[in-house]
């Protein structure tokens, strides 16, 4: 890619037709905003700059950017695609083509980029097209006999023979930058809009010679935008899909394809199998031969290989060791580190904790801010009491604990290599290794008491 290329995001529109405070671009795809998508897109390009234009929301669309490498340049008045690229001018002096992008249409791939910026490279001009079976609102691209592009017809502008065209203008293009400065400044708004229309640059450049040539996408879901939160939905799927493909090619199975949200970095060792109604957010790492069940939400965690993870389990900044099995219904909250062949099971959760390995949490229990060694055995019901209303306070249980039922550890507190808590415990003190300690209540059984009877 050349050095001297520039690449301009239009950003300032409104969206009024999503309804909402949040500007359009802010919107999230796959967990990102909808600008997030083309800037990844831009930066794929190698360029040498880029510059984003943006309007409605001002303010809050910057700041959600905290990017040095982005030059940004404020539409004050949305007047047009022709007006947007107008404001970028004064920065379009540095380079050699420009390529210009919609931050509202967030499936464009760098390769198509990279093939427009090709042709322009050569001294033309590149205008991505595509097919349409229902062309409705879109601007015809008019070619002459030898196929070189004409103009372009906006839709309220075109006759009914050019409303008839199938080929559509997606606004995407590419174009020497010294040619676009003198192009831009010949536009006019005479039309029904009356707005400044970028794709009249194409009439212009073929008025001084310029070849224009269109690049035909083989998938027009590539350029689809936003405009409202239906096509937002429906854009999220076909992202969706797109992730899906690229796992199972890489030796994933999904149970359903349709059925998964990857929003973030999902990377997954060889056969890793994923049920229905998973989701990634965040970095997620999975070793190979690891199983997530159905229904769950996995964020910023590694998990080993062969780890098995069953249905509706919540793992969120978790780190899980080879061979261990989760859930159901378990919630492994950040800073928790099994080291492997671990289980915890159903209705557990397990905060900020090192579970040493083969060690058992299966039933019903919170352990929190916890050491935990080897060979662990935790019974149900028992509870790490870690906070003591001001702050937090660390348990520590030694390698073949025994901990029973019922049991309450109240922190701080140490449970020697080899101990048994008898269950229903509550344990202040520090428990020593190798013995039974334990704290009941002595049992007793009243002669003669009579359950109380409702009256009447």
């Amino acid at each position: 890619m050349s050095t001297q290329t520039g690449i301009i995001i239009l950003a300032a529109g409104q969206g009024t037709r999503m309804r909402s405070h949040l500007p359009k671009v802010l919107h999230p795809l796959a967990g990102r905003p909808l600008l997030a998508h083309v800037i990844d897109t831009a930066r794929a390009c190698d360029p040498a700059g880029i510059i984003v234009v943006y309007g409605h929301g001002g303010e809050q669309v910057r700041s959600h950017f905290g990017d040095n490498d982005i030059t940004w340049v404020e539409q004050r008045e949305q007047l047009g695609t022709g007006h947007a690229v107008q404001q970028a001018l004064q920065h379009l002096s540095r380079f050699e083509q420009a390529l210009i992008l919609y931050g509202d249409v967030p499936l464009l791939r760098a390769e198509t980029c990279r093939r427009l910026l090709d042709v322009a490279s050569q001294g033309e001009m590149a205008i991505l097209t595509m097919i349409l079976d229902e062309p409705h609102g879109y601007g015809r691209i008019l070619r002459d006999d030898d196929q070189t592009v004409r103009a372009i017809r906006e839709h309220r502008d075109a006759s009914p023979e050019e409303a008839s065209i199938t080929e559509v203008n997606t606004g995407i293009m590419a174009v020497p930058a010294a040619c676009l400065g003198d192009w831009l400044q010949c536009l006019d708004n005479d039309n029904s809009q009356r707005e400044y229309y970028l794709t009249d640059i194409v009439e212009l450049a073929v008025a001084e010679g310029v070849t224009v040539r269109a690049v035909v996408l083989d998938d027009p879901g590539e350029a689809m935008g936003v405009n409202d939160r239906i096509q937002l939905a429906r854009l999220e799927r076909a992202y969706q899909q797109r992730i899906a493909v690229k796992l199972m090619r890489s030796g994933v199975s999904l149970a359903d394809p349709a059925r998964i949200d990857v929003r973030g970095p999902l990377n997954c060792a060889a056969d890793v199998a994923i049920d229905v109604g998973c989701v990634f957010e965040g970095e997620v790492d999975i070793g190979a031969g690891s199983r997530i069940g159905p229904n769950c939400m996995i964020r910023n965690s590694r998990i080993g290989e062969n780890v098995e993870i069953l249905a509706h389990c919540v793992i969120d900044g978790a780190v899980i060791g080879d061979h261990s099995r989760i859930g159901p219904f378990a919630r492994l909250r950040p800073e928790t580190e099994l080291e492997g062949r671990a289980h915890v099971g159903n209705f557990v959760e397990i905060k900020k904790c090192r579970v040493g390995l083969r060690s058992k949490i299966n039933h019903l229990s919170y352990v929190g801010d916890s050491i935990i060694g080897r060979d662990v055995n935790i019974g149900a019901g028992t509870i790490t009491c870690n906070y003591d209303g001001a702050n937090k306070h660390q348990t520590i249980i030694g390698d073949g604990a025994f901990i029973g039922s019922d049991t309450q550890l109240v922190a701080p507190v140490s449970i020697g290599d080899g101990a048994t808590i008898g269950a229903g415990s509550t344990i202040t003190s520090d428990a020593p290794p190798g013995k039974l300690t334990l704290s009941r209540s002595k049992q007793k059984t009243i002669e003669n008491w009579k359950r109380p009877e409702k009256k009447g």
